[in-house]
């Protein structure tokens, strides 16, 4: 596994100290172990869980600007808990309305020792923004006019941004935005090993 994720790290580009691989490795393990009992994630094989969750995951780190996040649909912690690992210095809020998951992302918190992130389960919708986040994140969740509708409150007025991690550039989507929100970019990400297309769409709202 230390390998395999090695060499998908440098097939990305990405440089990671030896302390948050191994916090990787370690999640990829418990979410291998919890998943037989909890069905966290359809994806079985924990090589495949390097590709589709965690490179899928850090390969956006460089494109967030801020420091406090939220997750939202954050199912068992993707993409919050590797960017959490990956980006130590930010703070991750990371929420689903699912008890069981909460309960995986607590006991993730307190094995890995990740003092940045904050696992709350709650409907986005009833989620107070207290203070409000640098960004909103989201991977598989929603249609983008969804996103905005149920997290509109959730981002710093004007300057916070809506990140939605996509497969397909999706065009109908981006043509149905609402006024008032504009597209700051579609970004095409590189996922070593990973079959189909990813997209990062950066939206903000004013």
């Amino acid at each position: 596994m230390q390998k395999k994720l090695d060499s998908l790290l440098s097939a990305a580009g990405i440089a990671l100290p030896d302390q948050q691989k191994q916090q990787l490795l370690g999640y990829v393990g418990m979410l291998d172990k919890w998943n037989k009992a909890y069905n966290l994630t359809s994806v079985r094989d924990p090589q495949q869980m390097l590709i589709r969750h965690i490179l899928d995951s850090i390969v956006v780190e460089p494109h967030l600007h801020g420091s406090r996040f939220i997750d939202v649909g954050t199912g068992p912690g993707l993409p919050g808990i590797p960017l959490a690992i990956v980006r130590p210095d930010s703070h991750f809020t990371l929420l689903d309305s699912l008890g069981k998951r909460v309960r995986f992302l607590r006991q993730v918190q307190h094995e890995l020792g990740l003092k940045n992130i904050e696992p709350v389960q709650s409907r986005v919708e009833d989620f107070p923004a207290e203070p409000p986040f640098d960004g909103v994140i989201s991977r598989a969740f929603a249609s983008l006019q969804d996103m905005l509708a149920w997290c509109r409150h959730l981002p710093t007025k004007g300057e916070g941004r809506f990140y939605a991690l996509k497969g397909v550039r999706p065009e109908d989507e981006l043509a149905q935005l609402p006024a008032g929100v504009t597209v700051e970019s579609v970004i095409r990400l590189h996922v070593p090993e990973l079959e189909g297309e990813r997209h990062l769409v950066v939206l903000k709202a004013n």
